[in-house]
């Protein structure tokens, strides 16, 4: 987004590494909120329409409380709803600066449809409550027009809180596979291929992300119930024994069930993840996780069939911290994706920050850190990887330095038992340092 971009400046690397850990700690704030308001009107919504065909009074108290308890209340969805997802939107806008890369605008239109989504939910939220209190009040010693004006206001509030819930949910889920679908992209950042906004939605990537945050939201929901019923609220809510089991059942069943597919659907998300950015902090941050979400179903086993209602604590948090894992491994891989970008941009701080001094504005191109970032997932010196050993094709280019940058800056397909080298997208002095690099350290590693 062009007014954006007015906004923000080139950052230092120091403060670019910051801004992806404000973002971590902004995600860990923002999704596990969302997913329980998506998952706790889902259940109210469900319940209540089951109150509706055969009159049972426990769904409808199920639905009262997994909307009263799971939104919280007007100022916390503000806080946790509205606030992270701008401050999401600034932070990937500082990070993708003077690109032309659809996270920001999608995160955007995430904004405007998750946010919409919120209000309507919370209009729900009231006019429900506004309509049991309907329920129960007595018209028939009053007068006519006071009759009239009840059955007035009850219709009303009828409407209000059926088409409210259901324009809240279709907005949270379109909002939230936006954003998703803006976070995937993100991940992807040097290998995405541009294409049509729908035919980047149903892409493999993004449905499969997307269908954890699903299985995140309904799981969680329950973890977050059984946690409430249990130990948090246990003595304030003063629950009878039958209702108490009615509860747990449900909630158990939503947090074992939708738990069972996301170690699957995160190891699928992982293998169609480029050479490129996988790493040992990716795998052991991904492998926390699994364990974790294991560790939780067997807690949801202890709490369900065995009746040990002590370990709910630990099931809680675990939960979360499964999800905090595996809101650090998608962050990892953002930060392996967008490496070569930061440093464009540190780059662009560092000659800015020369101007204001009056010091010149030429600045020092870091060829090493260039060369780590764009050739070392694939070459090495003195061992193939994806291409083959610089030792073993650097000696034609000794002497010959204007040929190598002109290689690096437009590869082409040289020897047949390795794959065409990408281009890397160097500016012409970045391929000249990284040139000068290369033939200075093969000559130092030669003479070892």
């Amino acid at each position: 987004m062009e007014f954006l971009d007015k906004l923000v400046l080139p950052q230092s690397a120091e403060h670019i590494q910051l801004l992806h850990y404000m973002l971590m700690l902004v995600l860990f704030l923002f999704i596990p909120f969302i997913s329980v308001v998506f998952g706790g009107t889902f259940l109210s919504y469900t319940f209540r329409k089951k109150f509706n065909k055969n009159g049972d009074k426990t769904f409808l108290r199920f639905a009262k409380d997994s909307i009263q308890l799971l939104t919280v209340n007007s100022y916390i969805g503000l806080i946790l709803g509205i606030v992270p997802l701008i401050t999401i939107i600034l932070i990937f806008a500082q990070l993708l600066h003077t690109t032309t890369f659809p996270t920001v605008s999608d995160l955007a239109l995430s904004f405007l449809l998750v946010s919409a989504g919120l209000i309507f939910i919370y209009v729900y939220r009231l006019s429900f409550a506004l309509k049991i209190v309907f329920d129960a009040v007595e018209t028939k010693s009053a007068e006519d027009f006071v009759k009239e004006e009840f059955t007035s206001y009850y219709s009303k509030t009828s409407k209000l809180s059926d088409n409210s819930v259901r324009l809240g949910m279709i907005l949270l889920f379109i909002g939230m596979w936006i954003f998703t679908g803006a976070l995937t992209t993100a991940v992807y950042f040097d290998a995405w291929k541009s294409t049509s906004f729908f035919a980047t939605l149903f892409s493999a990537k993004i449905l499969i992300n997307f269908l954890i945050w699903l299985c995140i939201s309904f799981s969680l929901t329950g973890v977050t119930l059984l946690f409430l019923f249990l130990f948090w609220k246990k003595d304030e809510l003063k629950v009878s024994e039958d209702y108490k089991d009615f509860v747990i059942g449900i909630s158990s069943r939503y947090a074992l069930y939708f738990s069972l597919p996301i170690p699957v659907l995160v190891l699928l998300s992982i293998n169609l993840l480029p050479d490129s950015l996988l790493s040992g902090t990716m795998f052991a941050y991904s492998a926390i996780a699994i364990i974790l979400l294991f560790l939780s179903l067997n807690f949801v086993y202890l709490l369900y069939y065995k009746k040990q209602y002590n370990y709910v604590p630990y099931l809680f948090f675990t939960f979360l911290f499964a999800i905090l894992s595996l809101i650090i491994k998608d962050q990892v891989t953002v930060n392996n994706a967008t490496k070569y970008h930061s440093v464009v941009l540190s780059t662009e701080y560092e000659k800015i920050l020369a101007e204001l001094r009056g010091t010149g504005t030429e600045v020092q191109i870091n060829a090493a850190e260039l060369y780590q970032v764009r050739c070392a997932a694939c070459h090495k010196f003195d061992q193939k990887l994806v291409g083959p050993a610089h030792f073993d094709v650097l000696p034609k280019y000794v002497g010959k330095e204007a040929q190598l940058v002109a290689f690096i800056r437009n590869p082409v397909k040289v020897d047949p038992a390795y794959p065409p080298m990408p281009n890397p997208g160097l500016k012409p002095a970045e391929a000249e340092a990284v040139a000068k690099y290369l033939l200075e350290e093969y000559q130092k590693q030669k003479g070892k």
